[in-house]
């Protein structure tokens, strides 16, 4: 009750609250959340996950800005894949059938899971080299008869 007394009497004491120990921390920018590849793996799957969804943790690849999503630890021998040039990594990253292989300076491994371009375009990581490829759609007879019939 004598804290509300004082409060409404306006002589409430006012403590600013020190910086020192405060766990706050401000928005990430994109900038800000380049990956820097002199790590060990389990930092990089770290600062992977901590930026994901926002701002996404990214490096350049083929000169542009990818961002990385997904990623998880992986505890086995080297899989195979296609050599993916990442720049500022001290060792290329793998393509391989379950995602994009990465490697920390401790020589374990990351995988992540999915990659988006600066169009916003996202792929499963593990068709990083199939992106750009077109399918084309073949129709059955039947088919080509019912497009002809509903144009």
């Amino acid at each position: 009750v004598e804290a509300v007394h004082l409060i409404a009497d306006g002589k409430a004491p006012r403590i600013p609250q020190p910086k020192e120990g405060a766990t706050y921390e401000g928005i990430q920018k994109k900038e800000n959340a380049e990956i820097s590849w002199d790590q060990p793996a389990a930092a990089l799957h770290n600062w992977i996950r901590g930026h994901d969804k926002v701002p996404g943790a990214w490096a350049t690849i083929d000169g542009q800005v990818v961002t990385f999503y997904g990623s998880s630890l992986l505890d086995a021998s080297v899989p195979a894949g296609q050599e993916l040039a990442i720049k500022g990594a001290s060792r290329p990253g793998l393509v391989t059938k379950n995602g994009l292989v990465i490697f920390g300076n401790d020589g374990k491994m990351v995988l992540v899971r999915n990659l988006q371009f600066e169009d916003g375009k996202m792929i499963p990581a593990s068709k990083y080299f199939s992106a750009d490829e077109k399918t084309a759609l073949e129709l059955t007879e039947e088919e080509k008869k019912m497009a002809e019939d509903i144009r």
